[in-house]
């Protein structure tokens, strides 16, 4: 599938900001240590550059800074060729390299939970855990070591904990209480099947599963990265991570005056948060420095925000079967999409500019190293599901 189809031709990132789209706008969401971070807040830009492609949604320039051909089916097959006419990337075989990790990474959660009493707390974690999916986050981490210079092994349990910990969400994200969804991976959802008591539970305990496994399984990384990673791990999910994105989710359904700025806030908690925490925990893992870790977090705000955004997309534009959740669950709710706001182009165009800034924060690392991550991008970017 060429991008030249689905996206408008649009200029370089410098050519549409006033300064480097680096950072979203988190507020005061700061990371746990400031070895990793910056000193001085983030920098509110995203929601800037939203309302200039709300003003001006059709922008254009001679020439792309890169395209893509790409197309996949994630429960069978991922074929994802990169072309960049900057960056040299050398032959990468997605498709092999995709169906590789997420064989490595389901084998490994297969392992991570055993059944055992009480069985039916056990059979309710494995039952969502291993129901498949797309395992963006934990080959995201894998990737984002590798391109540090670590290998799977350093990472594969921190990209379990992200799995757990998104499993976790999605259970919760289900219950009547919350999104009320019969339909989760093509599955009936876990309440549907153990009941929402259990199903509560189940959520509970891959949370704690998460961080007993990353402390407890990671080999050869040193006690101080294990710990930082965990800390990142923790805050991206708490009440100024992912936690604080739902909170403001819920209180913004059904209002008609919901802003492009409490919008970012929603999905860059929500979301990006979690996909952030992945890639920095893979950067940490594998010996990454302070520099390649900013720069990769940067990336991952990015995608994070980029996987929100495709998702807002697919779901007004995907039925039940392709999607396999239910579709149309936010129009019916009347939640606040980018859709809403921008319509089905200008959420394109955006997510375009995305691609680009995620591409530019990698550009300093080894192509070779870095072409999973290239392609991961785009995987994100073109999924049809």
């Amino acid at each position: 599938m060429r991008v030249s189809s689905l996206w408008p031709t649009l200029p370089h990132p410098k050519a549409y900001l006033s300064a480097k789209m680096s950072c979203v706008n988190l507020g005061r969401w700061t990371g746990p240590t400031t070895m990793l971070h910056s000193p001085t807040p983030l920098v509110p830009v995203f929601h800037t550059l939203i309302r200039t492609l709300a003003s001006n949604p059709k922008p254009t320039t001679p020439k792309l800074i890169s395209s893509f051909s790409f197309s996949a089916v994630p429960t069978k097959e991922y074929t994802s060729t990169v072309e960049d006419d900057i960056i040299d990337l050398p032959n990468f075989d997605f498709n092999a390299y995709m169906l590789a990790k997420a064989h490595t990474v389901n084998q490994a959660l297969d392992a991570s939970i055993a059944i055992k009493d009480p069985e039916k707390i056990h059979l309710a974690m494995r039952y969502s855990l291993l129901a498949g999916g797309k395992r963006v986050r934990p080959l995201l981490c894998l990737a984002a070591c590798e391109l540090v210079g670590g290998t799977d092994t350093a990472a594969i349990p921190a990209a379990c904990a992200v799995e757990m910990i998104h499993t976790m969400s999605l259970i919760h994200d289900d219950l009547p209480c919350m999104d009320n969804d019969d339909l989760r991976r093509g599955k009936p959802t876990n309440h549907k099947v153990f009941g929402e008591d259990v199903a509560v539970l189940a959520g509970d305990a891959l949370l704690a599963c998460a961080f007993e496994h990353v402390v407890l399984a990671t080999k050869d990384v040193s006690p101080s990265r294990v710990v930082r990673a965990v800390a990142e791990l923790a805050k991206s999910i708490g009440s100024e991570g992912l936690v604080a994105g739902q909170v403001v989710d819920i209180d913004s359904t059904g209002l008609s005056n919901v802003d492009l700025e409490r919008l970012e806030f929603i999905h860059v908690h929500k979301t990006a948060a979690l996909l952030e925490a992945a890639v920095v925990m893979g950067a940490i893992m594998g010996g990454g420095s302070d520099q390649d870790v900013e720069k990769l977090r940067k990336f991952a705000r990015c995608i994070g925000l980029l996987f929100q955004v495709v998702d807002d997309i697919l779901d007004v534009t995907k039925t039940s079967e392709e999607l396999g959740k239910t579709a149309g669950k936010d129009l019916v709710a009347d939640k606040v999409t980018y859709p809403k706001i921008l319509g089905i182009q200008g959420s394109k165009d955006f997510a375009r500019r995305l691609i680009l800034d995620a591409k530019e924060q990698l550009s300093g690392f080894d192509p070779k190293k870095a072409a999973p991550l290239f392609a991961l991008t785009s995987y994100i970017a073109y999924r049809q599901n």
